[in-house]
């Protein structure tokens, strides 16, 4: 009950913070006026949160109402982003927007059509989140339009516990001690990796990610950012280096269980379970957190005892460990305080409690109680994302279409199938680029 009265009271506070009403046009920025009752206002919220999720995200927003007498009405749907653009365009979108990309939030900014978060809520975002995350809320014209609350984590090193202890295995926790354990493993007779790319149309996304991280982790945030904004070519050195160094892995049949025909034939859901298979055919899954719904019953029946988990480690000690992520962010297309108030609620650790417990997200808040989280891994998780040297979105997903789930897919495939060569790829997928 104390912990409760503290939350209402923290939430209470926002209000007197962000309560009062604020009068500027999209794209103007600001702060809005402090004060202010606001009891009886309504902040209508769109997202693509459905059953379950859609639950969650409500107990978890229910403190502030009951803090703030406003009713925020969620109505989610998986269609949410293309009937959004159909509201936009009719010029009847909800006040809040949960939008999966950053490229819609920045598309919507550059149209004008949302406001800009006010000097209290960036403070916000400035004190409760890690390196990275007010830059991917931010739009071209330099202005911080989105706020993230449930978000994912990719990069995650998926092993079977038990069978990895036995062994005597440790997670490592540096590319070097990687490559170290990738030998030993294959001295010990079993391929150190789980791989599956294929995904029916969509057959060749895994690669994006594995080609991402690594980036992340030789050209930091800057290169990162130059190359997904398509100012570095494909065709560049240091992805050649990046690729290089996944094919360094993908290309050598004794660190892959089944070799490059099976990761091209093999679903990505699929590959993981080879780890837990009696006896065990590979080691290590490298994914996103949701990957574990795709383990075998008995493994999902009791995950953190059966599986263990490491980040993805850092190949340059200057750049460090850094995250990529992928989440919801708020955007508000209408200014009114009770939607400021909101959004500010949504940048402190107590909107991520409910949720936390019940399972099934992530929170970036540097200051969350990890102790929240329901399971083993959930904190491992969440430390991970704490920890992070900074973050960044998916890049492919920001690319323009024809190279971030086109020719990154396609090409990729030739490259393991054999095909072709890295060079061969990364000329195909540089020239895919819009003129």
């Amino acid at each position: 009950m104390q912990r409760k009265l503290a939350m209402l009271v923290g939430v209470a506070a926002l209000v007197a913070a962000c309560g009062g009403g604020a009068t500027t046009a999209p794209g103007a920025g600001g702060t809005p006026a402090a004060g202010g009752d606001l009891s009886g206002t309504k902040v209508t919220v769109g997202g693509a949160f459905v059953d379950v999720e859609a639950t969650n995200f409500e107990a978890a927003i229910k403190p502030f109402e009951d803090a703030t007498g406003v009713d925020v009405v969620y109505n989610g749907d998986k269609s949410f982003e293309q009937q959004l653009n159909v509201q936009v365009q009719a010029g009847n979108p909800p006040d809040v927007a949960l939008l999966p990309q950053p490229g819609g939030m920045k598309n919507y900014a550059s149209q004008g059509k949302l406001f800009p978060l006010p000097d209290d809520i960036v403070a916000s975002i400035d004190a409760n989140y890690g390196p990275g995350w007010k830059e991917v809320g931010t739009a071209a014209d330099g202005k911080v339009y989105g706020v993230f609350h449930r978000v994912n984590l990719k990069a995650q090193v998926f092993y079977p516990k038990v069978a990895f202890e036995a062994k005597g295995y440790t997670a490592p926790t540096t590319w070097d001690e990687l490559k170290t354990l990738e030998a030993k493993m294959v001295a010990d007779g079993t391929p150190p990796w789980c791989i599956g790319i294929e995904s029916g149309a969509a057959t060749g996304w895994p690669v994006t990610d594995w080609v991402e991280e690594i980036m992340l982790r030789t050209v930091g945030a800057d290169g990162y950012d130059t190359w997904v904004s398509g100012a570095t070519p494909f065709t560049d050195a240091s992805v050649k280096n990046a690729f290089q160094i996944m094919m360094d892995i993908f290309g050598n049949k004794d660190y892959v269980y089944g070799g490059p025909q099976y990761i091209v034939q093999t679903n990505f859901g699929e590959a993981p379970k080879a780890a837990f298979d009696d006896p065990l055919k590979c080691w290590l899954t490298n994914q996103g957190n949701f990957i574990t719904a795709f383990f075998p019953d008995p493994t999902q029946a009791d995950l953190d005892n059966q599986v263990g988990v490491f980040t993805l480690p850092a190949i340059d000690s200057a750049i460090g460990t850094p995250a990529e992520v992928g989440g919801d962010q708020a955007v508000a297309f209408a200014d009114r305080p009770e939607i400021w108030a909101f959004l500010k609620y949504l940048t402190t650790p107590e909107a991520g409690v409910s949720w936390q417990k019940a399972g099934g997200a992530l929170f970036p808040y540097k200051s969350q109680d990890l102790a929240n989280y329901s399971s083993a891994l959930d904190k491992a998780f969440a430390q991970s994302l704490v920890d992070a040297s900074f973050v960044r979105f998916d890049g492919s997903d920001a690319m323009p279409a024809a190279v971030g789930s086109g020719t990154f897919w396609t090409e990729s495939v030739k490259l393991i199938n054999g095909q072709q060569d890295i060079d061969k790829t990364l000329t195909n997928i540089a020239a895919s680029w819009p003129k």
